[in-house]
């Protein structure tokens, strides 16, 4: 089945995020705003997912639901052995509402309040919010900008891990915004760095899906069986699905999978799941590889158009394609802006609304970040509005 992802699909009056409910944006400007901010896509989901929908939409009754059935834990085990090799019980897995819940969860439950939890920044600025609402203390091992290719500080994580009080590290893999997606070798020297120091080890891998035709993403749990590991994941970006609200936690150990229990069944009341959500993802797993292959496919060409387009007309800008992710992360710091001027340029002057670097840690200012998970023509209006109102600055 092919998919025209080139057709622009307006989200207006659908509640959409990112379109309707702009943060930090005056209702007025909104209605004009170019929106690639937030991480969902443009694009319309898979043939098969609509069906199934439309399917349980002709079943007229709505009622409470429960993800645990045989059909939606075969999907989800079935997709990760056949995609990645990575083998997982069924009683392994417990639903969430999404994967930032569940390591708010997570944190809650298998951390004290004051312990130290490491991120690496600059990374996905929910985790920061999480830690430190949960009056945890946030502790950044920061990640090595090798002219816009990202590294691990091993020296400074083992010092980080070995500080009294660290408990937890949250792993971003494929990382949010930077790209990277982790090697074994990386990998395996950060878990055991982390392991050796009995930091439980909480594994972002929501992005998993979502690669270069050249990457190959490999979930930590298949090549660490060390139960101290938690790995999150969810259909949701790879098929565009993150208003139905579910995500899959992988939790090895029978005590961890007890205290998840008690937090989200006992102590929160949160029962059950989105039935849509339900159908979705056992259709997307079961049935929408070609839609997220040619998807892929897709994003790997935006992502060249804007490093074309970069070395075109913004020359001095820093880029690299990801590896992971459907994310450009662009450095502008060559252009002399401030962070404040940036931001005023792009979305006031361009009206372009992106996520500014700085949100992501202090590692990011002076960055850009573009989802181009849309049609090519969106992207293309998106650049050069950038483009013109940088360059008529400097």
């Amino acid at each position: 089945m092919s998919y025209n992802l080139d057709k622009f699909i307006s989200r207006r009056n659908t509640n959409s995020v990112k379109w309707e409910f702009m943060p930090t944006v005056e209702r007025k400007e909104k209605a004009d705003l170019l929106p690639l901010w937030i991480a969902d896509m443009d694009f319309p989901c898979a043939e098969p997912i609509l069906q199934a929908l439309h399917d349980r939409v002709d079943r007229q009754i709505f009622g409470y639901s429960f993800a645990e059935s045989i059909e939606y834990l075969d999907s989800v085990k079935n997709w990760f052995k056949d995609s990645f090799n990575w083998k997982f019980n069924s009683s392994e897995i417990k639903i969430a509402p999404g994967v930032v819940p569940a390591i708010s969860v997570l944190i809650r439950t298998l951390t004290h309040s004051g312990d130290g939890i490491i991120i690496q920044n600059p990374v996905y600025y929910p985790f920061k919010e999480i830690i430190e609402n949960n009056n945890r203390r946030t502790i950044n091992n920061a990640l090595i900008n090798n002219e816009g290719f990202y590294l691990v500080d091993f020296k400074d994580l083992e010092e980080k891990a070995s500080e009294k009080n660290t408990s937890m590290m949250i792993l971003c893999n494929p990382h949010n915004p930077v790209g990277r997606v982790w090697k074994e070798e990386e990998l395996i020297k950060m878990a055991g760095i982390c392991l050796e120091n009995d930091v439980i080890i909480i594994s972002d891998e929501i992005h998993c899906d979502l690669l270069r035709k050249e990457s190959e993403f490999i979930p930590l749990g298949s090549i660490i069986s060390d139960d101290r590991i938690i790995s999150c994941t969810s259909a949701s970006k790879s098929f565009n699905l993150a208003g139905m609200q579910i995500a899959n936690i992988i939790i090895k150990k029978e005590e961890f999978r007890h205290l998840w229990d008690d937090d989200i069944l006992g102590k929160q009341g949160l029962y059950g799941s989105n039935p849509f959500g339900i159908v979705a993802t056992i259709a997307a797993y079961n049935q929408a590889r070609s839609w997220l292959k040619h998807t892929n496919q897709y994003i790997d060409a935006n992502l060249q158009y804007v490093m074309e387009f970069l070395n075109k007309y913004l020359p001095k800008a820093i880029y690299k394609i990801p590896e992971g992710t459907y994310f450009a992360w662009i450095d502008f710091r060559p252009y002399g802006l401030s962070a404040e001027k940036l931001e005023t340029l792009i979305q006031k002057k361009a009206g372009v609304l992106l996520d500014e670097g700085y949100i992501f840690g202090k590692e990011g200012v002076g960055f850009e970040r573009i989802n181009v998970a849309c049609p090519r023509s969106i992207l293309k209006d998106c650049l050069e509005r950038i483009q013109k109102v940088i360059s008529d600055s400097v």
